[in-house]
Formats: C-alpha cells, sequence, structure tokens
C-alpha cells in the first residue's frame, strides 16, 4: 500500500510553474447564501466517488473558516461546487484564498460558482466570467470547439444537454475555451454567437477551471459530464495534461 501511494504520488506531477508538494487531496466548498442548488448533494456524492475511483481525498464543507492558510495548504484544488451570493468569505478569508493560489492552488467553479462573490474582481477573473442571468431550464446545444483536452475529447462535437444556460456579463478573455453554448438551440440566450460555457486557464499563479454546467441532479451521474469534470479537477490539482 505505501509502495502504491509513493506511486502515485510521483505520478501526479504539475504543470509548469507548479512547484507546491504533490497533494492528492481536495476540498468541495458548497457555502451558499443565496439560490440553493438541489443538485449540490448530487454534486457532493459525485466528486467523492471520483475521487475514490481516481485516487484522491475530498473534502467538503459549507464553513468559510476552512479558509485559512493551515488548512489550505493541505489541498491540491479548492471546488466551489454550486455557491452563491457574496460576501461568503470575511476579508482575512479573502487574503487567505489569494495567498493560496498564488502558491500555486488549483480552483474549479462548478455552475454558480460564476454567480458568487460578484463584488470581487479577483474572483471573477478567476473564475473567468461574472454570471448575469439565465432562461428557464430547457434542452440545447454544447459545441465543443476543442476536441483535444482531457475534459471534452470524449465530448460529441454537438452535445445536447439540458441546462440553465447561463449568461454573462463579459465573454470570458485570456481563457482557453473547452466548448460554448449554440444560441440557436434555445432560448434566452444574450452572448450572441460566441458564448463559452467551460474553460480553463492559469492565473495569478494557480490553475482554474470552470465550467457552466450542472444545474440539474442529473448531470452528477451522467458519464459524459463527469469524464468532463474529472478532466478539470485533475488540470486544477496540477496533474499534466489532466491524467494521471
Amino acid at each position: 500500500m505505501k509502495i502504491a501511494m509513493s506511486i502515485l504520488l510521483i505520478l501526479m506531477t504539475g504543470i509548469s510553474g507548479y512547484t507546491q508538494p504533490v497533494k492528492n487531496r481536495v476540498l468541495v466548498f458548497f457555502k451558499t447564501t443565496r439560490y440553493h442548488h438541489e443538485s449540490i448533494p448530487a454534486g457532493v456524492a459525485a466528486i467523492q466517488k471520483l475521487g475514490r475511483t481516481h485516487g484522491f481525498i475530498t473534502d467538503t464543507t459549507t464553513d468559510s473558516t476552512q479558509f485559512v492558510p493551515a488548512r489550505l495548504k493541505k489541498y491540491a484544488a479548492v471546488i466551489f461546487l454550486s455557491t452563491s451570493g457574496n460576501n461568503l468569505l470575511d476579508t482575512v478569508q479573502k487574503q487567505s484564498f489569494r495567498a493560496y493560489i498564488k502558491a500555486g492552488g488549483g480552483f474549479v467553479g462548478i455552475h454558480s460558482a460564476s454567480a458568487t462573490e460578484k463584488n470581487w474582481p479577483w474572483y471573477g477573473q478567476l473564475v473567468g466570467a461574472v454570471f448575469t442571468d439565465h432562461p428557464e431550464p430547457q434542452p440545447g446545444t454544447v459545441l465543443v470547439t476543442n476536441r483535444s483536452n482531457p475534459s471534452t475529447a470524449h465530448l460529441p462535437a454537438k452535445w445536447h444537454w439540458k441546462d440553465e444556460w447561463y449568461n454573462f456579463k463579459e465573454i470570458p478573455g485570456n481563457v482557453q475555451v473547452l466548448f460554448c453554448a449554440d444560441e440557436h438551440s434555445y432560448k434566452g440566450g444574450k452572448n450572441g454567437s460566441y458564448h463559452p460555457l467551460a474553460w480553463y486557464h492559469n492565473y495569478d499563479g494557480g490553475r482554474a477551471f470552470y465550467t457552466a454546467l450542472g444545474h440539474f441532479p442529473e448531470a452528477y451521474s451522467d458519464p459524459l459530464f463527469l469524464r468532463h469534470l474529472l478532466a478539470g479537477i485533475r488540470y486544477a490539482m496540477g496533474i499534466q495534461g489532466g491524467k494521471k
């Protein structure tokens, strides 16, 4: 067992610029002060199962007092799972989280993570875009623009999906876009012909992955979505190419 764990830790090498000791633990944070998604329990369970299957430990919390250096330094990535509202973190906790990212930490934002801390510009840039609104949930089409990334290589070029189809304040810049919404396939899109929904980027010393999908509990039992999410978590953890 010790030998197997040692091999696992050796294989979990970081991307260029990631110099922290390799870790195999993530923190799922799902605090809400506004809308609370019914899918959160399914999301927590799904990430825990991904961890058991793919070799990482998953801690979960709604307690923002966990955002202190002594706690955060244990984690390869922090996952904001459908968080919502402002002031989830106080001033000191925000400083600690920013220091964690600057030191090479990883971030994953799922669904309404982009509707979180909307008055904190640094966080909005970490996520990559700020949520404005969404139409009524409905079926639509995801256009996969990057077919070579581990989070999208398994997806069809046109992926039929049902979600809330988030609109954003601005089109994300300086990020690597993975897929977009086809606004012709549903009603209520406001970002036009180029409407990114998922992306990743290096930011302020760390790594960030965001996907706007994940409104419904059913998403967290869908194998295509779970593979997309797993690769994003691996990227945020600093695993080269999103693979072990």
